[in-house]
């Protein structure tokens, strides 16, 4: 149990650092004006849609996104650290691998909510998850609960942008979340049960060597995590900023009909952004005339997976359960655009 209380204190000193104290500042700054005063990283160092890609563009994406997220990646590979480290793993089972795929991707959704991260954020505790032994339905349902259930961005959302932009995005949200995550699992997994694909947790309390070695197990995690995922972590975020110009062609989603909400949907997919990078994106696009179809579309899509964090789970999800994954956000994109055009 002192594992676990060390864990919970890390996390919970991780996250009132890089997430809960700079969100009640942002909330009440938003409160007090009724705007959002976020920039669009799209848009960084002067890149429009359709322009080619360039070096320049990427490393100005790079050096702007990575602005607006280290400290939330630094919290990241601290939890997932201490996840792997600390937390003993027939505790860390009983309390994510429930009965029933549902009730683990509820649970794991849960659990996802408090962190507030963005989708790549989230990847270095959802690889330590995995690790530690959790079933693919509560891993994938915390990597995307962090985004799309986000409470602060649900908030941001109700403060400066029509309600029927989080209402969309809180529907959408956990029927992805959760039954997405749910049917990801079984689909990936066949019809065994959960039980059946995990090990047995141990009734056996950690014995003192156990706490004895926690610190360096935390090192080595942290190494490991920080070695194998910030590289490709970085390049790919390089990749995506040096294309953005060709990935986010705002003129093919100012239209309407079926093929422009699935392009809109596959793009958002495809595409990184800060935690609530969404808003002033949606916002611009709003204001170009864009319709409530593309928008609902990205309203989902935008936050919920990308391609640098599907890299960085795929081998600990494996690249099945990873590539539904992707096809579930894309899914998902479908149905934001069709609530958010009813409402």
């Amino acid at each position: 149990m002192t594992g676990v209380v060390v864990a919970a204190l890390v996390a919970v000193a991780v996250l009132l650092w890089s997430k809960w104290l700079p969100y009640t500042g942002t909330t009440l700054d938003a409160l007090a004006s009724s705007t959002w005063d976020g920039s669009d990283v799209l848009a960084v160092g002067g890149v429009r849609p359709g322009d080619p890609p360039s070096w320049q563009a990427g490393v100005s994406f790079v050096a702007e996104y990575g602005q607006a997220v280290w400290k939330a990646l630094v919290a990241a590979l601290l939890i997932g650290a201490a996840v792997q480290s600390l937390v003993p793993h027939g505790w860390l089972l009983r309390l994510l691998n429930r009965r029933g795929r549902v009730a683990s991707a509820f649970a794991g959704g849960l659990a996802g909510t408090p962190s507030m991260m963005c989708t790549c954020c989230t990847a270095p505790v959802v690889v330590s998850l995995r690790r530690s032994g959790v079933s693919t339905a509560a891993a994938i349902a915390y990597w995307l609960g962090n985004p799309l259930l986000n409470p602060a961005v649900l908030g941001f959302l109700l403060i400066v942008a029509p309600w029927e932009w989080t209402v969309t995005r809180l529907g959408v949200g956990v029927l992805v979340v959760v039954g997405g995550a749910a049917l990801v699992a079984r689909l990936t997994e066949g019809r065994r049960a959960p039980a059946e694909l995990m090990p047995t947790p141990s009734a056996e309390p950690p014995d003192r060597d156990w706490l004895a070695r926690a610190p360096g197990r935390f090192g080595r995690a942290l190494a490991r995590l920080a070695v194998v995922l910030v590289p490709e972590y970085l390049v790919i975020v390089f990749l995506v900023g040096a294309f953005r110009g060709w990935l986010f062609p705002i003129g093919a989603v100012t239209g309407t009909g079926l093929l422009v909400v699935l392009l809109a949907a596959v793009v958002g997919t495809l595409v990184i952004i800060p935690t609530a990078g969404e808003i002033p994106i949606l916002q611009g696009l709003a204001l170009a005339g864009v319709a409530a179809g593309p928008l609902g579309a990205l309203l989902i899509t935008l936050p919920v997976v990308s391609l640098p964090g599907i890299v960085m789970v795929g081998r600990a999800l494996g690249w099945r359960a990873t590539a539904a994954t992707g096809v579930l956000a894309v899914a998902g994109g479908l149905l934001g655009a069709a609530l958010l055009a009813l409402l």
